[in-house]
């Protein structure tokens, strides 16, 4: 590591402590920064490297008054990525009609390729959507189905996924199969054979959510969608939770479809995902929103919404960027280690548990707390009010706790007054 790092560190936060300083820093700064990370990178510093993760803690914009740990809702976006979005939206508005149609849309096969490189995939099979929802809903809704065709989903899949299945249901008469999880297991077998024993030869869909939201337990997407593959049956793979979370190829997961948002683990611009369609299902699936060549082999198609954010779409890029700057792996593994960091100091203290699987192949960051005799809204609450700690309740199928997600700009020092925290509510 470069001697002078942390040096590095206490001049850019100055004099104003805790504050972080991507909000007030000027650009020459901020670059400046940005190449103290890139050099740092150079001796490959680890999940425990803190001074290393204060200098990425340093290109966000943070809030000093609270601790966000609901990253799992919507991810904070680097200064940079903040800075870019601005940047185009005051470009668009010297001439929108102009420089939307004619200068900022020519970004956009450009930004396929960079975003289909960090996918793991084909340009040519990448749509650029608004959010997991959209791009979900694209594959629920442009999937022909007969009356009597069955869909195998879950009962810990994202609401707005079940309701558009449900609506299908309703509308055409398919059949909806469900899964109920017990979690956590890191029983890859239970997980697989939850959805296979309803299999049958109706079968034609199996809807997987690769990060149950909930509670952070990781499903085995791709030994699902491997016994799917053997009856003909689609995947569809809610990737909203694991994209820029975990590292893999989204082919590799051996989906026929795919969908995430990218302002929550990539912290791109608040309303934007993409939408990930196998090329060979491309012109049998129908668009969403409708398009002059519906049964078009041309993935395009599928982005046929009209007027759209230019500036959103444009500082995707700068949170690409961003992304491949702290790596991948490198990244899974931060994330890992800060929530076995809090989990591992409260989770045998009396009367609590974490609903989260322990081993980093079954989980990410995300972690759910339970305290015995404490509803979630309750615990929740506490940390708001008497620790100005944010988080989330949760009460779902056979879930039940307090959603904790910390992000790579989370430092160590937030997860001691977590705790501290925690083992407070639990003697009380």
């Amino acid at each position: 590591m470069k001697p002078d790092r942390r040096q590095f560190i206490q001049n850019a936060a100055g004099g104003l402590g805790a504050l972080s300083i991507g909000s007030w820093l000027d650009t020459a700064t901020k670059q400046s920064l940005l190449g103290e990370i890139r050099n740092t990178l150079l001796a490959n510093p680890g999940p425990e490297d803190e001074d290393f993760w204060a200098l990425i803690r340093q290109a966000y914009t943070v809030s000093p008054q609270i601790i966000n740990l609901n990253n799992g809702g919507v991810s904070p976006q680097p200064a940079v990525v903040q800075d870019a979005m601005v940047r185009f939206y005051h470009q668009a508005n010297e001439g929108p009609s102009y420089y939307m149609w004619q200068v900022l849309d020519q970004g956009r096969e450009p930004l396929r390729r960079r975003l289909a490189e960090l996918a793991g995939c084909d340009p040519e099979e990448v749509a650029m959507n608004r959010n997991a929802s959209e791009a979900l809903e694209t594959a629920i809704y442009g999937i022909d189905l007969d009356k009597g065709d069955e869909v195998v989903l879950s009962k810990q899949d994202y609401p707005n996924m079940i309701n558009a299945w449900k609506q299908r249901e309703q509308r055409e008469g398919i059949v909806l199969k469900w899964v109920n999880h017990q979690l956590p297991t890191e029983d890859s077998d239970l997980l697989v054979k939850g959805y296979t024993d309803l299999f049958t030869s109706r079968t034609r869909v199996v809807h997987i959510t690769h990060i149950i939201n909930w509670n952070g337990q990781v499903l085995p997407a791709r030994a699902i969608a491997d016994q799917a593959r053997k009856k003909n049956i689609l995947v569809v793979i809610d990737g909203a939770h694991s994209f820029a979370h975990l590292d893999y190829s989204v082919p590799d997961l051996g989906g026929d479809y795919f969908g995430t948002s990218l302002h929550k683990w990539l912290s791109a611009p608040f309303g934007s995902g993409f939408l990930w369609v196998k090329k060979e299902r491309i012109a049998e699936t129908w668009p969403l929103f409708a398009s002059q060549e519906p049964r078009s082999e041309d993935i395009r198609k599928f982005e046929a919404l009209g007027t759209r954010s230019f500036p959103i779409e444009h500082a995707v890029g700068e949170a690409i960027d961003f992304q491949l700057l702290i790596g991948n792996r490198r990244k899974q593994k931060r994330l890992w280690y800060l929530k076995n960091y809090w989990t591992s100091q409260v989770q045998d203290l009396p009367g609590v548990s974490i609903g989260t699987p322990v081993s980093s192949d079954w989980s990410g960051a995300i972690a759910l707390l339970q305290i015995e005799g404490k509803e979630p809204s309750e615990i929740s609450q506490a940390l708001w009010k008497d620790h100005k700690i944010h988080t989330v309740a949760i009460v779902w199928e056979n879930i039940k706790g307090v959603r904790i997600t910390p992000h790579v700009y989370t430092s160590l020092r937030d997860l001691d007054l977590l705790v501290k925290a925690i083992r407070q509510i639990a003697s009380t």
